[in-house]
């Protein structure tokens, strides 16, 4: 990974007079460090980058878990580098679904000032009015982003998102165990590998792998394709030893499980720990997305969570932050500052014909949502969606029962009471 700033950079340290740049050297001389980044864009100076200054503000931003480089490995460290430059603090916490996000931002109790949530959960924000509206002449580096990743279907109008990554799902496998290369999902349902099956714990996920499987579009809405594949996934119960997300590093890192469906970033940060695990893109298609940046409503500091935004689109910190994550950045300029061999990867950059099978997530109404969501606890806690109306009919007649059972008992009791009563009168 490149850790020294460009030329550029440099130079503008020298004429500058608003920055104060500190650096750490290691050994070698090469720099681990870097508290000042400035002027990559037309009007991002340093006067932009020190508006907040000395003013003791500071930003919530919600993330996904495993997803910013944080110093490690002699990383960069984002959260550090922009506290340094801007003197804002950043109060940084962690989900492990989009789900589990906007379950958060709905109950409330929590107020945050950027999240970052994928396309389809965008869009479900958008239509449910739960993200302010950006604004872009705050977030200059926006110009960076590459067309190919605005006027989106999930933002079109690019008013409340601005790209943070891209990516893409298949299949992670250890080859010790796993000799052949899974070209199909169907590797998830195979008996062979039972108990040593991870499965996504998310609806959209889930559910998206088994209308691949079934050749459904991953954008249905249609019931009966949704009974079908909760009753594919509940057959797949029994062969999966556990429902994750982030638990997925631990558990294939340490070859405690041998395939689960993923992320193809994430894939690549647990090869590095572990060289026997491969990754490989299913026949029937596969998921792409982009993950991008929003203001919730109800953000305390909006300014400030659109320089935070601006700084991860910085294309040297956009490039050395995801040749730490291993997810495919949508700001060109970046690759320069990334090392060329994640630049070749054609798992974090598929080639066009791999990218033909992909497939985008796009909105689901609210119907259809909580439609999934429930028929998804159903194969979760081992019943379908046929079987979760049995069961709560059986648990209406057995409450019936019960009831019906105490009445006579009572009435039984009276009447024997009575008599006792009577019995003693004569």
């Amino acid at each position: 990974m490149k850790k020294i700033f460009s030329v550029l950079f440099a130079v503008l340290f020298c004429v500058s007079v608003l920055a104060t740049f500190s650096f750490a050297e290691g050994e070698d001389g090469e720099v681990m460090s870097v508290t000042a980044t400035a002027n990559s864009a037309e009007g991002t100076d340093m006067e932009y980058w020190s508006r907040f200054a000395g003013q003791n503000l500071s930003i919530n931003v919600y993330n996904w878990g495993q997803y910013i480089s944080d110093g490690s490995d002699g990383s960069i460290d984002v959260n550090r580098e922009f506290e340094e430059l801007t003197g804002i603090h950043v109060n940084y916490t962690t989900y492990d679904s989009n789900e589990v996000m906007y379950t958060k931002l709905k109950t409330g109790g929590s107020t945050y000032d950027v999240i970052i949530p994928s396309d389809y959960m965008i869009a479900r924000l958008i239509d449910e009015d739960m993200l302010e509206k950006l604004d872009l002449d705050n977030i200059p580096n926006y110009s960076f982003v590459d067309e190919a990743y605005k006027n989106t279907d999930y933002d079109p109008q690019n008013e409340y998102s601005v790209p943070y990554t891209w990516g893409t799902v298949g299949v992670i496998y250890n080859t010790k165990y796993v000799t052949e290369t899974p070209d199909s999902w169907d590797i998830l349902w195979d008996s062979k590998y039972s108990g040593k099956i991870l499965m996504f714990d998310n609806p959209r996920d889930a559910f998206a792998i088994a209308e691949y499987k079934l050749g459904y579009s991953i954008n249905s809405s249609d019931e009966k394709e949704f009974e079908a594949c909760a009753e594919i996934l509940k057959n797949q119960k029994p062969l999966v030893q556990n429902y994750v997300m982030d638990q997925i590093y631990e558990a294939m890192i340490n070859e405690e499980a041998y395939v689960a469906p993923y992320y193809a970033g994430d894939f690549l940060q647990m090869k590095v720990d572990n060289e026997d695990l491969a990754f490989a893109f299913p026949k029937e298609g596969f998921n792409i997305f982009i993950d991008a940046a929003c203001v919730p409503k109800g953000a305390q500091n909006k300014e400030a969570a659109e320089m935070y935004i601006n700084f991860l689109c910085e294309p040297e910190i956009s490039g050395q932050n995801l040749d730490y994550l291993g997810y495919s950045t949508p700001i060109s300029a970046a690759k320069e500052y990334m090392d060329e061999e994640t630049v070749a990867s054609d798992i974090a950059y598929p080639d066009e014909e791999t990218l033909s099978r992909a497939t985008s997530f796009t909105f689901l109404d609210t119907a259809t949502t909580q439609n999934m969501d429930k028929l998804w606890n159903g194969v979760r806690t081992g019943d379908t969606a046929g079987d979760t109306g049995s069961s709560m009919t059986g648990v209406i007649i057995g409450i019936i029962v019960v009831a019906v059972a105490a009445v006579v008992f009572l009435v039984l009791r009276s009447v024997q009471r009575k008599k006792r009563i009577a019995a003693r009168g004569e």
